[in-house]
């Protein structure tokens, strides 16, 4: 029997998704395409290779915000919100901790929730995964832009039709033959429409979360097929050579479907490993002392020439308004006030578009008292001490923000590839010398 459909509430959207066995450990199906988790028992090899994870585990499938029976509003697809969606499926799985097994742009979101979330994660599987989507000179598998956008123009256009359908299955199932194509249409038609699934593709061209490999510490397996048609087997190993203690298997085949081609080895593969890490934490237990979190400094712009102006009691006065100001944002954008010394701030987020967003509306907030503020935003790994963060990331943080100009909100580059379809613009302000950091730092102004 087909398990029951459900629904997480996140945010305003509600997340559709299904829990498929009993396992004493939970597993997280991250999917990276489009998904449909009630006519997906009907697909070929899907159900029998998810009854399979259930066979060892607790499995917790869901369909992505705008995809599938999830509801088609909202914001389609950041990373951030795509986090926020998995812990609100987690929470109403009552999933304290899981296993995530990431696919395509599902595993990319995967790491970045390992790396900020590790109190969650109990292990990472990321199959066919990228850390970039586009081609680049230091990662070199992909297609250009152009070439992507125009794959996506004709996505869009052939969405849904019987031919097209067999094209995408020839893309990613290769092994299947050509009776499965009318039931791949039917599959795409009812998993998302033409509008979601280009607007889909096209954040998912801004992709970048190399920046973020070196921070994720949870045990990570890293399969890919030797012969992948979406992605290059070259990406995988970039992935396994690039995030601490990763292991590295490569499997045969052509299949990008995880549950298509050899899935049985794939399964055994998972198994294993997830084996491995499970009875290694149930001896050890799980304690985390670093994290992927982003950091956010402000400080008032000529803050000694106001104070001078105003006396001491009125610089008081003005600073505790300035002070209430900006707890009133950080509370609605979910920040954590980390230090205050003087006329600056010291928060820390657990996603980069919120940290911006609280940023802007701190510059107008603040604005309104006679004062203006700069900002900078960093995104990086943390250590954490007594319930406090620290380490480079938060010095980089510091010396961004020393870079911004009035009302100025300032990113790192990593910030700025980490908010791909967030809707945030950002003006080039080139590169820069941070002071005890080394090397140059690429840094952006956003417009909000």
């Amino acid at each position: 029997m087909e398990p029951e459909t459900r629904y997480a509430k996140s945010g305003d959207v509600h997340i559709a998704y299904q829990t498929i066995g009993e396992g004493e450990h939970d597993l997280v199906f991250a999917p990276g395409f489009v998904s449909n988790i009630e006519l997906g028992w009907s697909m070929p090899g899907r159900g029998d290779f998810l009854r399979a994870l259930a066979s060892f585990a607790r499995v917790i499938q869901f369909d992505k915000r705008g995809t599938g029976l999830s509801d088609r509003i909202g914001d389609l697809h950041t990373l951030e919100t795509r986090m926020d969606d998995v812990r609100a499926v987690m929470d109403a799985a009552r999933s304290e901790r899981a296993a995530l097994f990431g696919v395509d742009t599902g595993g990319s979101m995967s790491l970045v929730f390992a790396a900020t979330y590790p109190e969650r994660t109990t292990a990472l599987i990321l199959y066919g995964t990228s850390a970039r989507t586009l081609w680049s000179s230091d990662h070199p598998w992909g297609e250009t832009e152009q070439g992507y956008l125009r794959r996506v123009d004709e996505l869009e256009r052939a969405w849904g039709d019987p031919g097209h359908g067999a094209e995408v299955m020839r893309r990613y199932s290769p092994s299947l033959d050509e009776t499965s194509s009318a039931a791949w249409a039917s599959y795409l038609r009812q998993s998302a429409s033409p509008g979601a699934i280009a607007a889909f593709e096209r954040m998912n061209m801004l992709n970048d979360v190399r920046a973020v490999l070196p921070a994720v510490h949870t045990p990570t397996l890293v399969a890919h097929r030797t012969g992948d048609r979406v992605v290059e087997l070259g990406a995988g190993r970039f992935l396994a050579e690039h995030i601490p203690g990763a292991r590295f298997v490569e499997l045969p085949g052509e299949d990008h479907s995880p549950f298509t081609g050899d899935a049985a080895l794939l399964l055994a593969t998972v198994e294993e490993f997830l084996g491995e890490v499970w009875r290694e934490r149930s001896s050890t237990g799980v304690g985390a002392d670093r994290v992927l979190a982003t950091v956010l400094f402000t400080d008032i712009v000529g803050s000694t020439a106001k104070a001078a102006q105003l006396g001491d009691a009125g610089w008081r006065v003005l600073l505790t308004e300035h002070h209430a100001a900006i707890r009133r944002q950080l509370a609605r954008f979910g920040g954590t006030e980390i230090d205050t010394t003087g006329d600056g701030f010291f928060a820390s987020f657990d996603g980069p578009a919120r940290a911006i967003r609280c940023a802007g509306a701190i510059v107008e907030s603040v604005r309104a008292l006679g004062l203006e503020v700069r900002a900078g935003v960093h995104t990086g790994e943390c250590e954490l001490v007594d319930g406090k963060i620290g380490g480079i990331a938060v010095h980089i943080g510091a010396r961004v923000a020393n870079e911004a100009g009035a009302a100025e909100v300032l990113v790192s580059s990593t910030v700025r590839d980490l908010v791909a379809g967030s809707g945030i613009e950002f003006r080039d302000r080139g590169a820069a010398q941070l002071k005890g950091v080394p090397g140059d730092w690429r840094l952006f102004v956003a417009e909000l």
